[in-house]
């Protein structure tokens, strides 16, 4: 392990400056807009009411846009929405609006934890 060392005036610049980034993303969530949104694939399955391999296939056949972060695949409810409008999924628009209402809770609760929390 390496031990970096520097001056304790230098060390507060470093803390403050990273308190206003912290406060500046906060400030920034707190506008939520559920299209800007993006879930992950578990999520989508379980409020579609589609299988996984759906899922695939929809992302397979480029019916569905989706970006891949750590393995992980997500898309945004944005695209969820127009692909309900297009009839390619048979599901009830009230289910990305449930989605949406899980999300923003979520956000809401990870709002309330301080820097330190998280």
């Amino acid at each position: 392990m390496n031990v970096i060392t520097i001056e304790s005036e230098a060390y507060k610049a470093l803390i403050d400056k990273l308190d206003s980034l912290f406060q500046f993303i906060n400030l920034n969530q707190q506008v939520f807009n559920p299209d800007e949104a993006w879930v992950d694939g578990e999520d989508v399955c379980t409020y579609l009411r589609i299988s996984i391999r759906t899922l695939q296939r929809l992302r397979k056949s480029g019916k569905i846009t989706y970006s891949t972060l750590g393995g992980k695949t997500y898309y945004s409810i944005a695209e969820l929405k127009k692909l309900l409008e297009s009839r390619k999924v048979r599901s009830a628009v009230e289910s990305v609006d449930e989605l949406c209402d899980v999300y923003k809770e979520r956000i809401d609760s990870l709002q309330g934890k301080t820097k330190y929390d998280l």
